[in-house]
């Protein structure tokens, strides 16, 4: 019985640490140092697209606030939509942004929490960035 306890202790052990390695829930601020600033409008379509250095930015900034429910390296378990089926084009750019900024709700749940305030519009692109970056496979 002792030993049964142990490994049941151990399993948490790891599973707590896994859950900790996708961040720990509060959103992390995004350093876009080295990228164009956008100025204060909501640019409608990503300007960084394909840019290495957004796509290094968004890899952080995706990790630090949106891997814990999209899952790591941008591939989904379930928990929310797989981010890589979105396209990147002007039309899906757009409902990106909106979603990122405005979040999500559904009979009165939050599915996705607004990061307005949050995080800059730089952010939110450099993390589309590098979701678009990431092999469908």
């Amino acid at each position: 019985m002792r030993t049964r306890y142990l490994a049941v202790l151990v399993c948490l052990a790891a599973f707590a640490s896994e859950v900790y390695a996708h961040g720990d829930g509060a959103p992390q601020p995004v350093d876009t140092t080295g990228l164009k600033p956008l100025g204060e409008g909501v640019v409608p379509v990503n300007p960084y697209r394909g840019d290495p250095k957004a796509i290094e930015i968004g890899a952080r900034g995706y990790n630090s606030n949106c891997a814990r429910c999209h899952g790591l390296d941008v591939k989904s378990g379930g928990m929310a939509p797989d981010l890589r089926a979105l396209e990147p084009n002007d039309e899906n750019d757009g409902w990106f942004i909106t979603r990122v900024l405005h979040g999500a709700t559904v009979n009165d749940r939050v599915k996705m929490p607004p990061f307005e305030g949050l995080l800059s519009q730089e952010a939110i692109w450099a993390i589309r960035s590098y979701i678009d970056s990431q092999p469908d496979d």
